[in-house]
């Protein structure tokens, strides 16, 4: 038995949640991972995983093996890349996951500067909304806006957007240019961003008098994807709050209108996430290096 691939199947098979996957992952044949798993869990002397017909998930006795033999992984690929010909140059894929507009108007664009700088990674990157689990996802890191509740994961502070509410002039001009925040429950539309976890609508959020007050009201369509809202409120659907950056072209163009300026709420915070019980690969920390560098200054750019 090839032990060290064999523990790389097994931990591979455990992140995906599926052999396909990580056979995929790995670029080797189902039966070849299959058969690699089987003698790892008979050196051992213990079952690894235990198999359902719709997912493959690690036994208490194959977590503990995963978390022990993870660690060794990341250690060899750290060794390896301490006597390789240049440490400055870290190479491998990295797995980002990033919501969609944020992908659109501030990692994508900004992403040929890292990868110039680092040729040798390479990208594989989730764009979506809907939160991942970066365990099972196989995901190294993932961009997300707000407070993070999981204290398995570590969040860095990258930087802080600035949010907008805004409608089309022909709303506008049809519906009335509300005056102070209240009035949006005086029979306005409203476009609301829906939690992609939950399914719940975001609050408009404004500073009034020096503090930041929600108002929950009745929303007129929601939308659970970052684009997609912007695209209602584009349609003339109603009045939107969303980050500077995700509508600056329509706000330039003429659009969207910025409405109740005077009260804009706080910025709101950005982070990279990434899970605190796996070491941090050469490549991964110098994509947060970067992160943090560029990320905050792309922010800036839209207020």
């Amino acid at each position: 038995m090839d032990q060290l691939m064999a523990m790389r199947a097994f931990t591979r098979v455990v992140e995906t949640g599926n052999f396909t996957r990580a056979a995929d992952s790995l670029n080797l044949p189902n039966a070849t991972l299959s058969k690699l798993v089987k003698s790892l869990e008979a050196h051992l002397g213990v079952r690894l995983l235990h198999r359902t017909t719709r997912r493959v998930v690690a036994t208490p006795e194959g977590q503990d093996y995963y978390e022990k033999a993870s660690r060794v992984l990341i250690d060899i690929e750290e060794i390896d890349t301490s006597f390789s010909a240049s440490q400055s140059r870290p190479k491998g894929y990295l797995r980002i996951d990033v919501g969609g507009s944020t992908a659109r108007e501030i990692l994508i664009p900004a992403l040929p500067d890292f990868l110039q700088r680092y040729p040798e990674i390479k990208i594989d990157l989730g764009v979506s909304d809907r939160p991942v689990d970066l365990i099972s996802g196989n995901v190294d890191c993932v961009i997300r806006g707000g407070s993070l509740d999981d204290s398995s994961l570590i969040a860095r502070h990258i930087g802080d957007a600035s949010m907008v509410t805004c409608a089309t002039p022909g709303y506008l001009k049809a519906a009335g240019v509300p005056a102070y925040p209240d009035e949006l429950r005086n029979g306005h539309k409203l476009v609301s961003y829906l939690s992609p976890l939950t399914g719940r609508a975001f609050p408009f959020r404004f500073i009034v008098e020096g503090e930041m007050r929600e108002m929950k009201t009745q929303h007129h369509i929601g939308v659970n994807e970052s684009n997609a809202h912007l695209a209602a409120a584009v349609a003339g659907m109603g009045i939107i709050q969303t980050f500077c950056y995700a509508a600056k072209d329509e706000l330039n163009n003429g659009t969207l209108v910025e409405i109740l300026q005077a009260w804009r709420p706080a910025d709101y915070p950005f982070y990279v996430v990434y899970p605190q019980n796996r070491h941090m690969t050469h490549r991964l920390r110098v994509f947060i290096d970067w992160l943090t560098e560029v990320f905050p200054v792309a922010l800036r750019g839209y207020r």
